[in-house]
């Protein structure tokens, strides 16, 4: 292949591996009460499974550029696909809950790598001009993942086993293998500048002792005294790296991308905001079968208009943030966001399957238009140098988020079935359901106030929202 003429087939293979990593993030949650059952384990207690997975991609993602710099484009986008695939064998056939989690640690190295080292190869053989287009295409099957994820998931339990989620993986891993052989550019010649390692451990170390210490509190039995531990000393190992990289001529993540207003209010309002509404897609499935009874294939339908509302929306974006502001449309859709998360509070077996249908894509109506927006107000005003930088922040906090609110959303779980304790049977799960929702939309909603922080007087057509979704 000649690498200076960008063919359509590059941007195909990139999608593929985005269409993988997607896939994979949502397809699992309606299969955890079915692997629950299989190991032996409560699908209340199921979430590792998806924080180990969602840790792991935040904490490559910071390297995976430097990775790519240093060993080629296509060495490491190959090696990306056959972790993947080995990691979904693992999955399939682990026998016990530590083993499942260890095997998505692998997953996760491979996933990690996918999008960005894909997103550098286009960057690098496109123009400047075609840029955009190009990340446009290869966002598309990001957004067909998590519209086929849940379904896909609870056919394939209904079918066959929970086992094959995992095991799909496999062919379109190999199809991957050859076509990056054949068509990924070899993308060596950019020398790597000097990797900032003791930097890059402080970073590694304070996201792990977060998450742990939240995932503490409901799975790993840990006690109070070394949750507390492990959440002082990763909030202390995140602050010594910002010190030390103010120090640095070549950081991870410069600290001057938080000079910029709209970045560092973007990039906290980000984490804030998705700790809530990330664990929507792990507690909505959950609910749904444990509490109404619904069968996997059910309880992914269920996921549909969701999606389906949520791609509505993101066509809304641009006409609202010209009306209102990026401010006014940010404050307002966070409150409405953590208002329709806290509404499931309300759901019961009595409740009619069409308000149900309406509740679900209300939800994902806003929560979508959320993450368009947020993204967009985030990367608007990067360029030069920070722009890369930037986006690979973005990304990091957006994993990191998902293995936050799963985690917490779990921590909340665990402690209101204690409360709910003197109930009988499904109803103390079903009310500490009821109150999760109820926290974690109130959390969501607090976060509006990071919003508010911005200035009302930022340039609304500024930004193109097409290019946030393309990162």
């Amino acid at each position: 292949m000649n690498n200076d003429s960008p063919r359509p087939i590059l941007l195909w293979l990139v999608a593929i591996g985005f269409f993988m990593q997607t896939l994979d993030t949502t397809i699992v949650n309606t299969a955890l009460p079915a692997m629950a059952k299989s190991l032996g384990e409560s699908p209340l207690r199921m979430q590792s499974v998806i924080v180990a997975y969602s840790l792991t991609m935040a904490m490559l993602i910071p390297a995976s550029g430097w990775i790519a710099d240093r060993f080629g484009t296509r060495r490491v986008y190959f090696s990306a696909i056959v972790l993947f695939a080995i990691g979904s064998l693992l999955c399939a056939f682990s026998q016990s809950l530590p083993q499942l989690v260890a095997s998505r640690v692998v997953q996760g190295l491979g996933g990690a790598l996918l999008l960005p080292v894909g997103r550098l190869a286009v960057l690098r053989a496109f123009p400047r001009e075609k840029f955009l287009a190009a990340m446009s295409f290869v966002a598309i099957p990001g957004m067909i993942g998590p519209l086929l994820g849940p379904t896909l998931g609870g056919w394939l339990v209904v079918v066959a086993s929970w086992h094959w989620i995992f095991l799909i993986n496999v062919p379109v891993a190999l199809v991957g293998c050859i076509a990056t052989m054949k068509h990924m550019p070899v993308g060596r010649g950019h020398g790597a500048t000097r990797f900032d390692l003791n930097g890059y451990l402080l970073l590694a170390f304070g996201m792990v002792a977060i998450s742990l210490s939240l995932d503490g509190l409901s799975d790993l039995g840990l006690r109070q005294a070394t949750v507390l531990v492990l959440l002082i000393f990763g909030l202390a190992s995140l602050v010594a790296y910002w010190l030390r990289a103010a120090r640095q001529p070549n950081p991870l993540f410069s600290p001057r991308l938080f000079s910029i207003p709209t970045v560092s209010i973007g990039l906290l309002g980000n984490l804030f905001a998705r700790i809530g509404s990330s664990c929507m897609p792990f507690l909505i499935p959950l609910l749904l079968q444990v509490c109404l009874a619904y069968s996997p294939l059910q309880a992914g339908l269920m996921m549909l208009p969701v999606a389906a509302a949520g791609m509505f929306s993101k066509q809304l974006a641009t006409r609202l943030v010209r009306r209102a502001g990026y401010r006014m449309v940010l404050v307002v859709n966070t409150a409405l966001v953590g208002v329709a998360m806290a509404s499931f509070a309300l759901m019961s077996p009595e409740q009619p399957l069409w308000l149900r249908i309406v509740q679900l894509a209300c939800f994902g109506a806003v929560n979508s238009l959320q993450f368009t927006v947020m993204n967009t107000i985030t990367l608007k005003d990067l360029d030069g140098g920070l722009a890369s930088s930037g986006n690979s922040l973005l990304s990091m906090v957006q994993m990191l988020s998902i293995s936050m609110g799963v985690a917490a959303a779990s921590a909340v779980l665990a402690a209101f079935t204690d409360v709910f304790s003197s109930a009988a049977g499904v109803l103390q799960t079903l009310y500490a359901f009821h109150a999760t929702f109820a926290t974690m939309g109130l959390i969501t909603i607090a976060s509006a106030w990071i919003f508010w922080q911005l200035s009302p007087d930022i340039e609304p057509t500024a930004g193109p929202h097409e290019a946030a979704e393309a990162s």
